[in-house]
């Protein structure tokens, strides 16, 4: 995935890093078990990312007034989310697997929920390597129906307004690992909160199905682009559960979002294709 910073015109004691090339200054929470900024059951532990600045502006922040390490939105950043694996095949106090989180224990319900806290049974091992403009997290599981190795990558591209994520995946083990990852890209460019002012282009027409809330009243489809037209309130949200009419090849993964008040945006490119 590759991020790209256009204009248009701490205060936890958790392990951190810092990164920057000559445009982009970004910190980054590392994976920590004990001491981390996120402890939580539903995103990858790499790559939440307090700061990013560039050219004048910021990307992300605190957008949430309450923390707490084990809630599941205690996130800042580009952070993704993998499908749990083995959920459905086992029992009650068995193990299932959150690739970059690790060996979670099933609980009593039946269906698998990603609002929920999970407790932790292995968080596997990370190793981290910094250099100046990038920072690389490898994350192991060894046991268990679904080992793995699990690479990724946050580099910035030297002399460019660029983020690059890469991936780097290997089961380990003998089971066949299905699995889909999505980005949750929490923007909170300048400050500022979603709404009037912030919109999201595509490169195709979109189309709106499954379950839709909050267009008409906070935001409109207007062909290829999603456009705000209000700002949100703190328990508004704007959700859409499928956007069809995508291409079938990575063209068709080319979004802007932008804000058009402070002048901020970013482009996000992947070299695969959107699967919905």
């Amino acid at each position: 995935m590759l991020l790209t910073f256009f204009h248009l015109g701490h205060a936890q004691d958790v392990p951190m890093a810092k990164i920057s090339n000559d445009q982009i200054r970004a910190e980054i929470y590392l994976p920590d078990s004990e001491k981390g900024y996120y402890k939580g059951t539903r995103f990858d532990w790499s790559g939440v990312m307090p700061i990013l600045e560039c050219g004048g502006h910021s990307y992300f922040g605190k957008w949430f007034k309450n923390y707490d390490p084990k809630v599941h939105e205690s996130v800042m950043g580009p952070v993704e989310e993998f499908d749990p694996l083995g959920y459905e095949e086992v029992e009650v106090g068995e193990t299932f697997v959150k690739i970059g989180v690790g060996a979670l224990t099933k609980p009593k319900e039946q269906e698998y929920s990603k609002f929920k806290t999970y407790e932790i049974y292995d968080a596997g091992k990370w190793e981290v390597k910094k250099s100046p403009n990038q920072i690389r997290f490898t994350h192991s599981l060894k046991e268990g129906s679904y080992p793995y190795t699990y690479e990724k990558t946050i580099r910035l591209t030297r002399g460019k307004p660029e983020m690059a994520l890469e991936h780097t995946f290997t089961n380990t083990g003998t089971n066949t690992i299905d699995t889909e990852v999505y980005n949750h890209n929490f923007f909170f460019m300048d400050t500022m909160n979603i709404g009037s002012g912030y919109s999201v282009k595509f490169p195709f027409d979109l189309i709106a199905e499954g379950v839709v809330k909050g267009i008409g009243e906070f935001a409109e489809i207007d062909g290829k682009e999603i456009v705000f037209i209000k700002n949100l309130g703190e328990k508004d949200n704007v959700f859409i559960g499928s956007l069809t009419g995508n291409r079938a090849d990575e063209s068709g993964y080319d979004i802007r979002i932008e804000n058009k008040i402070s002048g901020a945006g970013v482009r996000i490119t992947c070299d695969r294709p959107l699967s919905r």
